[in-house]
């Protein structure tokens, strides 16, 4: 009997389908150790850790589910393998920039992350530029980029493997992986002012260098970190030929000194305070307090009462500074002008608070 040409193609139609049946299948939750992600900015540079996490369910966790030293594999390679710190696929973690860990450079990019633990809390962290495998079945130690020894910590009970970042400082953080009652830290350390200095270089060649406001953010970063000062003066000359402000010539002044060119950095600012606003004057007033330049301080602010001799504010500030530095009768004198001129709350809030201080009646 001859089969129609519809039939046919029915009949085809209906074989595709069931194979696809078969083998499609859509997305549900991952069941018992759900997938996770935790991130960490230091400077700016980030770490990222991708893990699954089992919980403890009672089980005997060191020694047992997770064997003390290299575990010997029955699937995938037999090989000798470290932990996969954590379940299913390799646990990843990617720097944005180079690092160090335990001193040891590592590039950017992204490794898969593995433990040992010994009986005596003693181990090591590995690092493996081979990051796509599942779990430890196919580690290969020539893939290893990175061996650290690290001491495992006691921790309170955590159920379900956590990651976390701890200790952080300007240059560095701990990342941690929490499970049961141990902690595996990893320090982690990232170069950050040389990072910083080399990406702004790069970023000064986009639409970023097209205003003065990235070349002077770039040289206020090289002053306030002391780095890379004659490239910051360089910057910040940028920044001026389009714009004479006076937070650029500030700016300029402080990188002048610390190059040790104190003559020139006096003069840009004699500059600056001739040309400068209320706000500025005033700002640039507590910068010289925060510094210890006390007397320099009160001539910038006494500037400021001359040429705004209505602003209750500038007698605050004129005021503040005398009290830093000891001048009881001058701070006095100065809070009860600004507090006879109708203050600000904010202001008369602060000279109040001097006042009482100074215990002045």
């Amino acid at each position: 009997m001859k089969t129609s040409t519809s039939i046919k193609c029915a009949i085809i139609l209906l074989a595709t389908f069931a194979a696809a049946h078969v083998w499609a299948q859509v997305t549900t939750p991952r069941t018992p150790s759900p997938g996770a992600k935790v991130s960490q900015t230091i400077g700016i540079s980030t770490v990222t850790v991708k893990y699954s996490r089992p919980s403890v369910k009672g089980r005997e966790v060191w020694g047992k589910l997770v064997p003390y030293g290299w575990n010997v594999q029955a699937f995938g390679a037999g090989n000798s393998a470290p932990w996969r710190a954590g379940a299913n696929e390799n646990t990843t973690v990617e720097f944005s920039h180079p690092a160090k860990i335990g001193g040891q450079a590592v590039p950017a990019g992204i490794y898969g992350l593995f433990f040992v633990i010994n009986p005596d809390d003693s181990g090591e962290v590995i690092l493996s530029k081979d990051y796509r495998s599942w779990g430890s079945f196919f580690y290969n130690a020539s893939q290893d980029q990175l061996r650290s020894k690290i001491t495992v910590r006691s921790i309170p009970n955590t159920e379900l493997l956590t990651y976390d970042f701890i200790n952080l400082t300007k240059n560095s953080g701990e990342l941690v992986l929490n499970w049961e009652k141990k902690q595996f830290p990893v320090v982690i350390e990232f170069a950050v002012d040389e990072i910083v200095m080399a990406n702004a270089t790069e970023e000064l060649k986009s639409t970023t260098g097209f205003t003065p406001f990235g070349f002077s953010s770039a040289a206020n970063y090289a002053l306030q970190n002391n780095i890379n000062l004659d490239k910051g003066l360089a910057w910040i000359d940028q920044a001026l030929q389009q714009s004479q402000n006076f937070a650029f010539k500030n700016i300029k002044s402080g990188i002048l000194r610390k190059l040790g060119k104190t003559s020139e950095a006096d003069q840009i600012m004699t500059e600056a305070v001739a040309s400068g606003n209320e706000a500025e004057i005033n700002t640039y007033g507590y910068q010289l307090l925060n510094q210890g330049q006390n007397d320099k301080a009160i001539e910038i602010l006494t500037i400021n009462t001359q040429r705004y001799p209505k602003s209750a504010n500038a007698f605050d500030s004129l005021g503040e500074a005398y009290a830093i530095k000891g001048d009881k009768p001058n701070a006095i004198k100065n809070f009860k002008k600004s507090l006879s001129m109708n203050p600000p709350a904010a202001t008369k809030a602060n000279s109040e608070k001097y006042m009482q201080q100074l215990d002045a009646k």
